[in-house]
């Protein structure tokens, strides 16, 4: 590689004028917020703005329902940011003579803030949002997803989120395709401190006041919102203080304004207009508020939660009516959240008496009651598959990035308390530590949610197995598993990114016993590698969030790099992996009860099928096979049987079923996205018997 000094001469061209394309979101709203308060701009003229304690009811609320129907939820993010949203909008919203988002670009980098922002706009009735509205947030019939989603709500979201630091570079874009266009607007972006640790954001941080020197960027402000808290638990004391990197802004050429009180709604509102007349009176150096916010703030139990309550604490809504007055701390609440707060007691109250009718009628029938079948995530045996061989004695040693509760790994980080690191929200730094510590001679375990597992570290996994310096990565929420979070989160590529990674085995395990056995085994396998001098291979397991039996055959063994065959046949074979291998065995057993017999095969080694197993099942059945994942069709898990069968010569005919090209969406329940995209025990069994027509 060396400088392009070719000559080329310039040509002419019409002038650059960008596509007339059409804005979709939602006009500015005619009517000011439904609950309101009153603070004073910079011309001591009074200003109403959204009451931020209204927004805060409305999360908690919204949240109630989506909790009951299913789905986890935010709260401690949106409480934070109710003041600097509610000053945000004020000012967009108070545009005059054009739409708002025709003099603003607002994007909300904080995407687990989202709900706020939906609470804020029904107090405004944008896009004829009513508190109605709200109560369907996170269902499969709603368009207010998890994180905002502009595939789904093209009204509210100018560019989707949810991962962290994913938006800020396109407000950048954003912003740069305004000033090469010529329009007067502004960049308005909200991101929170844990998004800061993400590389993408870095690269912004420094790229953003860098152009804008060059006169590249458009008005830009940054809102940044700082109160030292993550997911899991405190930035500084789980990982390393942001601070520094804060203070380095201004070096990097940003205007920075300190706001100490980011929860002080009039000097918010101050700071936001400060920072908006600044970025218009000087384009060529971007604006950033560093704000001082509290996570989880309203709720004493929240805010003393050293996650802030990342996560809706309550699961019901029992205590809900307990929130709404804390969260007007001594003044009294409107009516109306009042009774929503009430009905939704009524209806917790409603639930417990008939739980409690159904026990006494089960206790009094002469009945025994069928034995639970033991379950658990299948992540669980992954975590207990590291620890059998750490107490065997290997360097295993696990590497984090925030989520290690809700991948499972954290059950061998409390058990062996010396042998893990965090690095921060940063899942690409995370798999290259990881790297550096597999050449230091550890045996590494990543873990994440596989959607930032294939995304943020897809080329750190390329060059760990390049630097001859394998990981092993616990990558959980897979596919619509993820449900309620929405698209964003939603991993339906992570088989086609990371099957043709050289040195690299794709493992899906379906139940925990299997995880136990595979996670043992690889450690094994990776040490025995590593001793004999060989490069070794990278293992990757993806696993999905929910409960699942403890192994589908009683007596299971799990022999590295075969398939597993849970029920003959001759007349069809049904193939499944991971978190859908239970549709297939389901629909063997409809099959065999209209006397089609069909063979069922666990398939966990994705991408290194066993073709001994697979080929003589597939054979025997007259080549005709259905197969079902939680994954795109294509380049998914059907797709490589296809094609190692294919490549051994053995004549098939394959129906694939997953996802059709589409991004997801968000829903209280897995099930209720499995039932919408056809990947059912039913549509399995309907596709096998096409097959025998």
């Amino acid at each position: 590689m060396a400088a392009d000094n070719s000559v080329v001469a310039k040509l002419d061209a019409p002038a650059l004028k960008p596509l007339a394309l059409k804005s979709r979101l939602a006009s500015t709203p005619s009517a000011a917020p439904k609950y309101s308060v009153t603070v004073k701009n910079s011309a001591g003229q009074p200003v109403i703005v959204a009451d931020p304690r209204a927004t805060r009811t409305l999360v908690a609320l919204m949240d109630v329902h989506a909790v009951v129907g299913g789905a986890a939820c935010h709260w401690g993010g949106p409480a934070a940011f109710a003041e600097i949203m509610a000053a945000v909008h004020a000012q967009m919203f108070a545009t005059q003579g054009r739409q708002w988002h025709e003099a603003f670009n607002f994007v909300n980098d904080a995407g687990h803030t989202e709900n706020g922002i939906y609470a804020l706009r029904a107090l405004y009735g944008f896009d004829g949002m009513t508190f109605d509205t709200l109560k369907g947030f996170r269902s499969i019939a709603s368009k207010f997803t998890g994180h905002g989603e502009s595939h789904l709500n093209p009204e509210g979201v100018l560019v989707s989120n949810g991962p962290l630091g994913s938006s800020l570079p396109q407000a950048q874009g954003l912003a740069m395709g305004d000033k090469t266009a010529g329009r007067d607007r502004v960049t308005i972006c909200t991101v929170s401190d844990g998004a800061a640790m993400e590389g993408e954001a870095k690269e912004s941080f420094a790229a953003i006041p860098g152009l804008a020197a060059k006169d590249k960027v458009n008005p830009f402000v940054l809102i940044l919102s700082d109160n030292d808290t993550k997911l899991s638990g405190r930035i500084t004391k789980d990982s390393f203080s942001m601070q520094p990197s804060f203070n380095a802004l201004a070096t990097l050429g940003w205007n920075v304004i300190s706001v100490p009180h980011g929860n002080d709604q009039q000097a918010v509102y101050l700071a936001v207009e400060q920072g908006i007349a600044a970025a218009k009176a000087n384009p060529k150096q971007p604006v950033c508020l560093w704000v001082k916010t509290v996570k989880g703030i309203g709720i004493k139990a929240t805010v003393e939660n050293s996650a802030g309550g990342h996560g809706f604490p309550l699961a019901n809504g029992e205590k809900i009516p307990d929130w709404v007055t804390e969260l007007y701390a001594g003044d009294t609440p409107p009516a109306e959240f009042v009774a929503w707060g009430a009905a939704l007691r009524a209806d917790w109250e409603k639930k417990e008496a008939d739980k409690k009718a159904k026990a006494a009628a089960a206790a009094a029938s002469a009945a025994p009651a069928a034995p639970a079948v033991k379950k658990d995530k299948v992540q669980a045996g992954l975590a207990k598959g590291a620890v059998r061989a750490a107490q065997e004695g290997l360097p295993v040693y696990s590497v984090s990035s925030d989520v290690q509760g809700s991948t499972g790994i954290s059950a061998f980080q409390k058990a062996l308390p010396d042998r893990f690191v965090e690095v921060g929200i940063a899942e690409s730094n995370m798999i290259s530590v990881a790297a550096g510590y597999a050449k230091c001679g550890y045996i590494p375990i990543v873990d994440t949610f596989g959607q930032f597992g294939v995304t943020k570290g897809n080329l750190p996994l390329t060059m760990a197995a390049l630097s001859q310096a394998p990981v092993i990565a616990m990558f959980s929420h897979i596919g619509f598993q993820d449900a309620a979070d929405g698209a964003s989160h939603q991993a339906t590529t992570y088989i086609a990114a990371v099957s043709s990674i050289p040195h690299t085995c794709v493992i899906m395990p379906s139940c925990p016993d299997e995880a136990e056995s595979l996670m043992y085994q690889a450690i094994q396998r990776y040490a025995a590698d590593r001793a004999a001098g060989k490069d070794g291979e990278s293992y990757l397991f993806f696993v999905g969030r929910e409960n699942y039996p403890m192994s589908w055959v009683e007596g299971a063994t799990y022999p590295w790099g075969k398939a597993q065959v849970l029920a003959e046949g001759t007349d069809v074979v049904l193939i499944g992996c991971g978190v859908l291998l239970d549709k297939a065995i389901s629909a063997g057993k409809k099959l065999a009860a209209q006397g089609v017999k069909a063979t069922v095969i666990n398939n966990p080694f994705v991408n290194h099928v066993d073709i001994e197993t697979i080929g003589a099942a597939v054979k025997a059945a007259g080549g005709r096979v259905v197969t079902i994942e939680d994954h795109q069709v294509v380049g998914g898990m059907g797709a490589q049987v296809s094609h190692a069968l294919s490549r051994a010569g053995i004549a098939h005919r394959m129906t694939s079923l997953g996802i059709p090209g589409e991004f997801g969406q968000s829903a209280y329940l897995a099930e209720e996205l499995y039932q919408l995209h056809g990947l059912t025990a039913d549509k399995l069994v309907a596709s096998a018997l096409a097959l025998l027509k």
